[in-house]
């Protein structure tokens, strides 16, 4: 039974972005209006579904940051209405070309975008994961199908409900957008068997997930597995910009994947940073987790062996170290980094260069929080998700991320000797 019905959704899906992957930009961002609009249109009625979901997510005992992510509030439905609305604003990338050779024959080689055709979305508590990813696979000619949580499937069916609103309104089939009716496990492994059908899945959620996906599916899998990020706060750091980032990376929403989870701060500044950002942490009731040379600058704090580092709290926890110097930072970083942002707080020029280009990490920056290391805040609109793998995608995934390259060659009757 799984096996029809998920070859079944698969094989309407491919049918279905056929027929966007024609439509015009004009033509699509006619369609995203409406889906904007139609969300708004319905917030009530998204609301008092989540509110069922949050309910039965409490009895469940899901955790402080699954709770958060799952919440929709009417600023966080005018959100997801806007980010669609700045998705219609962002240049579709189908169809662009550009020339890579003529050839002495007379032959015009170039390249150009074309949609990767369906998208399989495999998500957890994040009902507006369906709204962001409905628009961004749309605008880029893609179709997708979209696998919630148990947690999260009924708000994401009323979410989707308003997007197939604004579709049959365009004559456009419901199946461009799937929301996959039961969160069954045999079901979404069966999807994850469709590679005739499905060219690409992304999977967002807990390590588990993603290694489940990996491991099971026939088809290309983005990966992020944990955004473990790092704030370094260099010996030549502005030490109140450090504060206010660290502060701002920590505490401003702490259910993320870009919120900060380690400090390390250079020896040279510790005693005068230490006690600075132990007296705003104890403040914002952060839990510390300290190695030997830092436990001491923070009451009630824990010590942390050297090798204990790496945890994605998602929590108002954050594990603090102090380093030598700017090679024991980088050396702290690639152990035990995810791949998912960095940041150095320096007012040396050069070291901030030096860490950009010596970090392999999807995201570096140079005195800015770790909370802008988002689709939507680096001018991609509302993105689909992050890789922390560098095939085909690295770091957060806007439209371009959707597409792929195909060749084209255009001649006047050549052939080949």
């Amino acid at each position: 039974m799984s096996q029809q019905l998920a070859k079944e959704i698969s094989q309407r899906a491919a049918k279905a972005a056929r027929a966007v992957a024609t439509l015009s930009e004009a033509e699509k961002n006619s369609v995203l209006q409406k889906m904007a609009d139609a969300i708004r249109a319905r917030q009530d009625k998204i609301i008092e579904v989540n509110k069922k979901d949050l309910v039965a997510g409490k009895e469940k005992g899901l955790s402080d940051a699954m709770m958060d992510r799952l919440e929709l509030t009417p600023e966080r439905i005018e959100g997801m209405a806007s980010a669609i609305e700045e998705i219609i604003e962002l240049k579709d990338p189908v169809g662009d070309s550009y020339v890579l050779d003529e050839r002495p024959n007379g032959m015009k080689i170039e390249k150009m975008r074309i949609p990767l055709g369906v998208i399989c979305m495999i998500y957890e508590a994040r009902p507006n994961v369906t709204a962001d990813a409905g628009a961004l696979c749309f605008k880029s000619g893609n179709a997708v199908i979209l696998r919630c949580g148990r947690e999260a499937i009924d708000s994401s069916k009323a979410i989707a409900e308003a997007l197939h609103e604004a579709l049959e309104a365009s004559n456009l089939p419901k199946d461009v957008i799937t929301v996959v009716p039961t969160p069954d496990r045999e079901l979404m492994t069966e999807l994850l068997q469709q590679k005739d059908y499905i060219d690409l899945v992304i999977p967002r959620g807990g390590e588990g997930l993603i290694h489940f996906v990996s491991d099971t599916s026939k088809i290309p899998v983005i990966q992020h597995y944990k955004g473990v990020c790092h704030l370094y706060v260099d010996k030549d750091a502005d030490l109140d910009k450090a504060l206010a980032i660290l502060l701002n990376g920590k505490t401003q929403r702490t259910g993320v994947c870009n919120a900060l989870e380690g400090l390390l701060v250079h020896q040279d500044v510790a005693d005068k940073f230490l006690p600075m950002a132990a007296k705003a942490l104890a403040e914002k009731d952060v839990t510390i987790h300290a190695d030997k040379r830092s436990v001491s600058y923070f009451d009630g704090a824990d010590e942390i062996a050297d090798d204990a580092f790496g945890e994605e709290y998602l929590a108002l926890e954050i594990a603090v170290r102090t380093v030598d110097n700017y090679e024991g930072a980088i050396e702290h970083i690639q152990e035990f980094g995810s791949g998912h942002t960095e940041v150095i707080i320096t007012e040396n020029d050069e070291t901030a260069k030096r860490f950009i280009r010596e970090v392999d990490s999807a995201v570096t920056m140079a005195n800015v929080s770790s909370r802008f290391s988002d689709g939507g805040q680096l001018g991609l609109g509302a993105e689909i998700g992050i890789s922390t793998s560098k095939l085909h995608a690295y770091g957060p995934m806007g439209l371009e991320a959707l597409t792929t390259e195909k060749f084209v060659v255009t001649g006047n009757g050549q052939v080949r000797d």
